[in-house]
């Protein structure tokens, strides 16, 4: 096997650091300023940042020479990219040069920190963000093949993840149109011309059970309790877990009792999500959240929340919205944003059955597209554990492309 050496023997480790914010003038340079914001590609070209050489002269950050690896060490531990150009970084971040590159290959060195980003990731230490120190990254070992096997490796990794990508980028998008399938076909029902449909405030015919202001004492088993944190756009997500008081539910629940099938909708942080309750098992309705029971002689209960999911309602809704911080709406104006449905029961009960029946293939289809990209993933990760064990070949790295 090659001989091995620590990241501290062989680069000079860069740190970083931000210029005061209270100083503008710091933010109107020319030298590029990087944080983990800007590692979205293996490549750094440009930053949402750009500083001075005062700003530099004045702060702790550091300039990286352009080429080399720039690593997140602690916000967006694991990310390793490289910089396009001379490129300032951040604290969260720490730059990696080789002090000889006729011993070491800046690519080799790039691929090989993405071969062990899970490792770093695992590594990490920190009650609120996970990160790693300077003497961990110095104590890092690398194989040193020669020169020319290095390049060999990263001539073989270039080339098997770049059909890698064009895969990942293909499937990304084929799971962007299963997502908004659905969402299109919605939209289109919705904003259409329908004949025999009419016009009614929210309140006319549902009626709200509003739990907020009310915070119950929470303990460790008992009833579940719902809270925005749950309520995603369509579903009801059964993490995070918290529990009240069985005992005490009946004493709790004055205001109404939700049934399965009642719209939930959250009316701040965030804002304008609906799902449909989904069990009956006793559950209590948290803060943020209203519980919606339409008259069933009137609306459909899984044709309301599909309505409410559609543009046309999240577009009132966003309307009347409040807050420079957090966005909300108040029950008050909640109750006053028109509904349009058709005036027949069983028309609704058919739509709510064609758009339940549509989202489940759309999901089917979203779902087909996620273990793919996984399974990509996890092929990348692999070609790269046998560069750096000396298992791969030109021939392996193409039968893995040609599988993706």
């Amino acid at each position: 096997m090659w001989p091995a050496r620590t990241i501290g023997e062989v680069c000079d480790i860069v740190g970083g650091g931000t210029p005061s914010k209270s100083k503008p003038q710091f933010y109107s340079g020319n030298i590029p300023w990087a944080t983990v914001r800007d590692m979205k590609q293996d490549v750094i070209s440009s930053t949402e940042h750009r500083i001075t050489d005062e700003a530099v002269r004045s702060s702790a950050t550091n300039i990286v020479p352009k080429d080399n690896v720039v690593i997140a060490t602690r916000v967006g531990l694991g990310k390793v990219c490289l910089v396009k150009d001379d490129t300032a970084i951040n604290q969260d971040l720490r730059g990696i040069v080789p002090r000889n590159p006729t011993t070491l290959d800046v690519r080799f060195l790039f691929w090989w920190f993405k071969s062990i980003a899970p490792q770093i990731v695992v590594a990490g230490t920190g009650a609120t963000v996970q990160g790693v120190k300077l003497p961990f990254v110095k104590s890092l070992s690398i194989p040193l093949p020669p020169l020319d096997e290095q390049k060999r490796i990263v001539a073989i990794l270039d080339q098997a993840f770049e059909g890698i990508d064009k895969a990942i980028a293909g499937t990304e998008q084929n799971l962007k149109n299963a997502c908004e399938l659905f969402e299109s076909y919605l939209n289109a029902v919705f904003t259409g011309d329908n004949e025999d449909w009419v016009t009614a405030p929210l309140n006319q015919h549902v009626q709200f059970v509003d739990y907020r202001g009310k915070t119950p004492p929470k303990t460790e088993t008992g009833v579940r309790l719902i809270t925005a944190k749950n309520v995603k756009m369509g579903f009801i997500n059964r993490e995070p877990e918290e529990f009240m008081d069985a005992t005490a539910y009946d004493e709790w629940m004055t205001r109404g009792f939700p049934e399965k099938g009642d719209v939930l909708f959250t009316t701040e942080a965030p804002l304008g999500n609906v799902a449909q309750l989904d069990t009956d098992e006793k559950v209590v309705i948290g803060q943020r959240l209203i519980t919606m029971k339409p008259d069933k002689s009137v609306l459909d209960r899984t044709f309301l929340k599909f309505l409410m999911l559609a543009k046309p309602f999240q577009t009132e809704i966003s309307s009347r919205k409040s807050g420079a911080t957090v966005a909300g709406i108040k029950a008050k104006l909640l109750k006053t944003v028109p509904i349009r449905f058709p005036v027949a029961l069983q028309r609704q009960k058919e739509l709510a059955d064609e758009f339940t029946s549509f989202e489940s293939r759309s999901k089917k289809l979203a779902e087909i597209q996620k273990q793919k990209l996984g399974s990509l993933v996890e092929l990348k990760q692999s070609l790269l554990q046998k560069a750096f064990s000396g298992e791969l070949t030109a021939a392996t790295a193409q039968e893995a492309v040609k599988v993706a």
